[in-house]
Protein backbone atom coordinates (compact mmCIF):
# COMPACT_ATOMS: atom_id res chain seq x y z
CA UNK A 1 0.00 0.00 0.00
CA UNK A 2 1.27 3.29 -1.19
CA UNK A 3 -0.82 6.24 -0.22
CA UNK A 4 0.35 9.44 -0.87
CA UNK A 5 -2.51 10.99 0.72
CA UNK A 6 -1.61 10.11 4.07
CA UNK A 7 0.51 12.37 5.69
CA UNK A 8 2.09 12.26 9.40
CA UNK A 9 1.90 15.71 10.91
CA UNK A 10 5.52 16.53 12.29
CA UNK A 11 4.74 17.26 15.51
CA UNK A 12 3.28 13.70 16.08
CA UNK A 13 6.20 11.82 14.55
CA UNK A 14 8.71 14.12 17.17
CA UNK A 15 6.00 13.42 20.07
CA UNK A 16 6.56 10.13 18.77
CA UNK A 17 10.41 9.83 19.32
CA UNK A 18 10.14 11.21 22.18
CA UNK A 19 7.84 9.13 23.97
CA UNK A 20 10.00 6.21 22.75
CA UNK A 21 13.25 7.77 24.41
CA UNK A 22 11.23 8.10 27.40
CA UNK A 23 9.72 4.26 27.36
CA UNK A 24 13.23 3.03 26.96
CA UNK A 25 14.73 4.82 29.82
CA UNK A 26 16.58 7.64 28.01
CA UNK A 27 15.91 11.53 28.98
CA UNK A 28 16.87 14.42 27.14
CA UNK A 29 18.98 15.05 30.38
CA UNK A 30 21.23 11.53 29.99
CA UNK A 31 22.36 12.37 26.43
CA UNK A 32 22.87 15.93 27.46
CA UNK A 33 25.76 15.30 30.01
CA UNK A 34 27.57 13.20 27.36
CA UNK A 35 27.63 16.00 24.97
CA UNK A 36 28.48 18.42 27.84
CA UNK A 37 31.28 15.23 28.67
CA UNK A 38 32.56 15.61 25.42
CA UNK A 39 32.35 19.52 24.40
CA UNK A 40 33.57 20.83 28.33
CA UNK A 41 37.29 20.77 28.10
CA UNK A 42 36.62 22.75 24.36
CA UNK A 43 34.20 25.47 25.54
CA UNK A 44 34.36 28.09 27.86
CA UNK A 45 31.32 29.05 29.47
CA UNK A 46 29.97 26.11 28.56
CA UNK A 47 26.94 24.70 30.83
CA UNK A 48 24.27 21.56 30.72
CA UNK A 49 21.73 24.08 29.52
CA UNK A 50 23.64 24.71 26.58
CA UNK A 51 23.85 21.16 25.97
CA UNK A 52 20.56 19.94 26.53
CA UNK A 53 19.21 22.70 24.15
CA UNK A 54 21.50 21.42 21.43
CA UNK A 55 20.56 17.73 22.08
CA UNK A 56 16.47 19.00 21.61
CA UNK A 57 17.31 20.87 18.27
CA UNK A 58 18.56 17.64 17.00
CA UNK A 59 15.79 16.00 18.21
CA UNK A 60 13.44 18.28 15.90
CA UNK A 61 15.54 16.76 12.83
CA UNK A 62 13.09 14.46 11.07
CA UNK A 63 15.74 11.79 9.92
CA UNK A 64 16.81 11.25 13.84
CA UNK A 65 13.08 10.68 14.34
CA UNK A 66 12.20 8.27 11.95
CA UNK A 67 15.72 6.16 13.17
CA UNK A 68 14.65 6.55 16.48
CA UNK A 69 11.08 5.47 15.64
CA UNK A 70 12.52 2.22 13.85
CA UNK A 71 14.98 1.07 15.64
CA UNK A 72 13.18 1.33 18.89
CA UNK A 73 10.46 -0.49 17.20
CA UNK A 74 13.16 -3.26 16.12
CA UNK A 75 14.41 -3.08 19.13
CA UNK A 76 11.19 -3.59 21.41
CA UNK A 77 9.72 -6.30 18.60
CA UNK A 78 12.45 -8.51 19.39
CA UNK A 79 12.00 -8.44 23.37
CA UNK A 80 8.98 -9.83 22.50
CA UNK A 81 10.51 -12.28 20.12
CA UNK A 82 8.28 -11.20 17.27
CA UNK A 83 10.87 -11.17 14.41
CA UNK A 84 12.10 -13.80 12.08
CA UNK A 85 14.48 -16.01 12.76
CA UNK A 86 17.72 -15.53 11.86
CA UNK A 87 17.00 -11.81 12.47
CA UNK A 88 15.56 -12.48 15.88
CA UNK A 89 18.60 -13.93 17.05
CA UNK A 90 21.26 -11.06 15.36
CA UNK A 91 18.84 -8.45 16.92
CA UNK A 92 18.78 -10.34 20.35
CA UNK A 93 22.04 -10.95 20.87
CA UNK A 94 23.51 -7.54 18.97
CA UNK A 95 25.44 -9.65 16.94
CA UNK A 96 29.40 -8.07 16.32
CA UNK A 97 29.20 -8.11 12.83
CA UNK A 98 25.33 -6.74 11.90
CA UNK A 99 26.01 -3.07 11.34
CA UNK A 100 22.63 -2.27 10.70
CA UNK A 101 22.35 -0.57 14.01
CA UNK A 102 25.22 1.08 13.35
CA UNK A 103 24.49 2.23 10.04
CA UNK A 104 20.63 3.72 10.93
CA UNK A 105 22.39 6.06 13.34
CA UNK A 106 24.73 7.01 11.49
CA UNK A 107 22.56 8.07 8.59
CA UNK A 108 21.29 11.11 10.67
CA UNK A 109 24.84 11.64 12.20
CA UNK A 110 26.29 12.92 8.39
CA UNK A 111 24.06 15.84 8.31
CA UNK A 112 26.25 17.45 11.02
CA UNK A 113 29.64 17.07 9.14
CA UNK A 114 32.55 14.65 10.03
CA UNK A 115 32.80 16.18 13.42
CA UNK A 116 29.71 14.39 14.51
CA UNK A 117 31.01 11.22 12.18
CA UNK A 118 34.23 11.13 14.29
CA UNK A 119 32.78 11.64 17.79
CA UNK A 120 30.00 8.94 16.52
CA UNK A 121 32.95 6.41 16.50
CA UNK A 122 34.03 7.13 19.46
CA UNK A 123 30.80 7.11 21.52
CA UNK A 124 30.39 3.66 20.08
CA UNK A 125 33.63 2.46 20.92
CA UNK A 126 33.52 4.03 24.60
CA UNK A 127 30.54 3.75 25.69
CA UNK A 128 29.84 6.79 27.80
CA UNK A 129 27.36 7.44 30.19
CA UNK A 130 24.12 5.75 29.55
CA UNK A 131 25.21 4.48 26.06
CA UNK A 132 27.53 2.11 28.28
CA UNK A 133 24.24 1.05 30.22
CA UNK A 134 22.03 0.84 27.57
CA UNK A 135 24.66 -1.24 25.98
CA UNK A 136 25.19 -3.61 28.75
CA UNK A 137 21.61 -3.85 30.28
CA UNK A 138 21.27 -7.45 31.94
CA UNK A 139 17.98 -8.96 31.66
CA UNK A 140 15.69 -9.60 28.43
CA UNK A 141 16.03 -5.79 27.85
CA UNK A 142 17.42 -5.65 23.77
CA UNK A 143 19.15 -2.07 23.04
CA UNK A 144 20.85 -3.57 20.17
CA UNK A 145 19.40 -0.33 18.10
CA UNK A 146 19.02 2.24 20.85
CA UNK A 147 22.69 2.18 22.66
CA UNK A 148 23.69 3.10 18.77
CA UNK A 149 20.90 5.77 17.97
CA UNK A 150 21.75 7.57 21.79
CA UNK A 151 25.90 7.77 20.19
CA UNK A 152 23.80 9.26 17.38
CA UNK A 153 22.19 12.19 18.86
CA UNK A 154 24.81 13.03 21.58
CA UNK A 155 27.66 13.02 18.36
CA UNK A 156 25.27 15.48 16.52
CA UNK A 157 24.74 17.81 19.61
CA UNK A 158 28.51 17.78 20.46
CA UNK A 159 29.22 18.78 16.36
CA UNK A 160 26.29 21.45 16.48
CA UNK A 161 28.31 22.49 19.43
CA UNK A 162 31.56 22.83 18.23
CA UNK A 163 30.44 24.71 15.08
CA UNK A 164 28.65 27.09 17.45
CA UNK A 165 31.67 27.89 19.53
CA UNK A 166 34.02 28.56 16.27
CA UNK A 167 31.07 31.43 15.56
CA UNK A 168 31.42 32.57 18.92
CA UNK A 169 35.46 32.87 18.80
CA UNK A 170 35.23 34.35 15.36
CA UNK A 171 33.14 37.00 17.51
CA UNK A 172 35.21 37.21 19.93
CA UNK A 173 32.92 35.28 22.28
CA UNK A 174 32.12 31.87 24.17
CA UNK A 175 29.04 30.25 25.48
CA UNK A 176 29.39 32.10 28.68
CA UNK A 177 27.93 35.19 26.18
CA UNK A 178 24.68 33.22 25.00
CA UNK A 179 21.80 32.17 26.19
CA UNK A 180 21.18 28.34 26.41
CA UNK A 181 17.87 28.87 24.57
CA UNK A 182 19.89 30.21 21.85
CA UNK A 183 21.02 26.40 20.77
CA UNK A 184 18.00 24.68 21.46
CA UNK A 185 15.05 24.65 19.20
CA UNK A 186 13.76 27.54 17.01
CA UNK A 187 9.88 28.58 17.53
CA UNK A 188 8.11 27.38 15.14
CA UNK A 189 5.50 30.76 13.82
CA UNK A 190 2.71 30.24 15.56
CA UNK A 191 4.99 30.18 18.23
CA UNK A 192 7.10 33.65 18.01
Amino acid sequence: MHDKSVRIHSDVVAQAARDALIRRGVTIQDIAEIVYEMQLVYNDGLTLEHCVNSVERVLRKREVQHALLVGVELDELAEKKLLSSPLQQIVESDEGLFGVDETIALGSVFTYGSIAVTTFGHLDKQKIGIIKKLDTEPGQRVNTFLDDLVCSIAASAASRIAHSMRDLEEDGGTFADIEPQQLGPKPKNNEL
